[in-house]
């Protein structure tokens, strides 16, 4: 009798330990890359650039309504100004995908993964992510809107810790109106 009582405490613990430490996975939902836009906005002295990039892919988690967490795959081959047309688009596209700026023939992703995501009201998370630009990786901060099967998030990045150095001034001096801001924006909506 005691035997059997020693063996199911055991068991009981075991099961405890083994279900306290074990992770659910949440309910994945594929992002529909076809539906979903990411916009990206740099800034220079006199004036600024926008565009848009690709998702190659990307999943959010839920429990239930909750997000938990969340994986995207850019491609960096997609990147594409929007603000301009003919020969300066050209030039100025053929330029981002350089090495002067993201590389994108040894770097043709970018990757964004969620390390923890907090509600922060509603529909509202703060999230911390890990971003890879170039091989680099470092952490972000910012908020995702959930709404049903769409989600809003806008962030900034700051290139000079991925190693995006052209015209930075926190590589080069005396740039003068030739500076680019080293922080510039990207705001996605998605769908899934």
């Amino acid at each position: 009798m005691k035997n059997t009582l020693k063996q199911s405490a055991i068991m009981a613990l075991v099961a405890f330990f083994t279900l306290s430490f074990t992770t659910i996975e949440g309910d994945k939902k594929t992002v529909k890359t076809d539906k979903s836009k990411v916009v990206w906005k740099g800034y220079k002295v006199t004036g600024s650039h926008e565009g848009t990039i690709t998702l190659k892919s990307g999943t959010l988690i839920f429990d239930g309504n909750q997000l938990t967490g969340g994986e995207f795959v850019i491609d960096m081959t997609t990147i594409n100004a929007t603000d301009l047309d003919g020969e300066y688009k050209d030039k100025l596209d053929g330029h981002l995908k350089s090495d002067d700026f993201f590389g994108v023939e040894k770097h043709p992703t970018a990757t964004l993964v969620f390390k923890e995501v907090k509600a922060s009201g509603k529909n509202a998370f703060d999230v911390t992510g890990d971003l890879t630009i170039k091989g680099k990786t470092n952490p972000v901060s910012f908020t995702i809107s959930v709404y049903g099967s769409k989600a809003t998030a806008s962030l900034k990045v700051d290139r000079s810790k991925y190693d995006v150095r052209y015209g930075s001034t926190s590589f080069f001096d005396d740039l003068k109106d030739k500076a680019i801001y080293d922080e510039f924006d990207l705001v996605a909506d998605l769908e899934f």
